[in-house]
């Protein structure tokens, strides 16, 4: 029996090592934060993925920026040395530029809006563009509308000029602080906060959570709610690498990420807890009368046009098919 015992014990084991041999080895890659939606969204689909698989997929998570910037995490899965990555949207440009068009202010209205059109007319058209550069677009990962903060009121358009403003790298960014005559610095998301404290910059914009939860806040406590651009990242796998694998795992890496009603509650709901604590942290919140939001639209409206001229390729069709799904979004609310 005790032979017996050991034969088994032996069996178990090699049978052990034999399934992590075989184990698939997914590495995940990411710039965000711990104690985020963010981090809870990689979570999730971390466990799933290996509920799912019954441990055979293996999950590994760089999902802290420990892969340096994003430029990485793009270079990362063309290499195959990251499986699947969140890309911002601003990254995103550098594989398929078209991605820019999402970034023109003022394109959607609300997120009923913006939800609408995104999931029934441009996911599929920025799908196929990702798809030509072998990229399988799974995902949206929303950040949430943009919002202009600086370290004094900014309530009119005209209230930016002059101002020294920070933009990040994109075309979209530079067309809407050139647009409201801005003195125009281009600067790294990191480099910000001391810029901030050294008097580099006095003014920028980004979504909510960003402003809220990397320190920009505590240097810049006015936030002016323009809702001006809607910001998204892509959560994107290397579509050749998946397309090799047995149609269960692919499944299972395809079907495990946050459904999108899900992942765009956990996002809203972060937001609006940051902005709930934006008066015990000393942040003045402006909320713009309807007449100051036209104001500001009407300043930036001749950026569209700029945008889609200066990205070219599919960026008009792409504008085209949004203007599409926003009229099909206005007849349905209608009935």
């Amino acid at each position: 029996m005790k032979l017996l015992a050991l034969f088994i014990s032996a069996a178990v084991a090699a049978f052990t090592l034999s399934q992590a041999a075989s184990a698939l080895d997914v590495t995940a890659g990411g710039t965000g934060f711990r104690k985020t939606k963010g981090e809870d969204k990689w979570l999730y689909y971390r466990d799933k993925v290996e509920k799912d698989s019954a441990g055979a997929i293996k999950v590994k998570m760089l999902i802290y920026g420990e892969l340096g910037s994003e430029e990485n995490l793009v270079s990362g899965i063309r290499r195959g040395r990251v499986q699947i990555a969140n890309w911002s949207g601003a990254v995103a440009t550098t594989v398929v530029p078209e991605m820019a068009v999402l970034y023109a202010p003022y394109l959607f209205e609300d997120y009923a809006e913006a939800d609408f059109v995104m999931d029934n007319f441009l996911f599929p058209a920025y799908a196929k563009l990702f798809a030509d550069k072998d990229i399988y677009f799974l995902s949206w990962d929303e950040i949430g509308f943009g919002e202009v903060w600086a370290k004094t009121p900014l309530i009119e358009p005209a209230d930016v000029k002059g101002k020294r403003f920070r933009i990040s790298s994109s075309d979209a960014a530079q067309l809407f602080a050139q647009s409201l005559n801005a003195d125009v610095i281009p600067l790294a998301f990191t480099d910000i906060v001391s810029s901030l404290q050294t008097g580099l910059i006095e003014a920028g914009e980004t979504g909510a959570v960003m402003y809220m939860r990397t320190g920009i806040a505590n240097d810049a406590k006015h936030l002016t709610i323009t809702d001006h651009s809607f910001a998204t990242s892509v959560i994107v796998i290397r579509k050749s690498y998946l397309d090799k694998l047995p149609e269960a795992e692919r499944k299972i890496l395809i079907n495990s990420w946050l459904p999108m009603d899900l992942s765009r509650q956990w996002t809203r709901e972060e937001v609006a807890g940051d902005m709930a604590r934006a008066k015990e942290l000393g942040i003045t919140v402006h909320t713009l009368t309807p007449e100051q939001k036209a104001r500001w639209r009407a300043a930036t409206a001749p950026v569209a046009k700029k945008l889609i001229d200066k990205i070219g390729g599919d960026a008009q069709r792409i504008w085209d098919i949004a203007q599409d799904g926003k009229k099909a979004y206005a007849a349905q609310k209608a009935k």
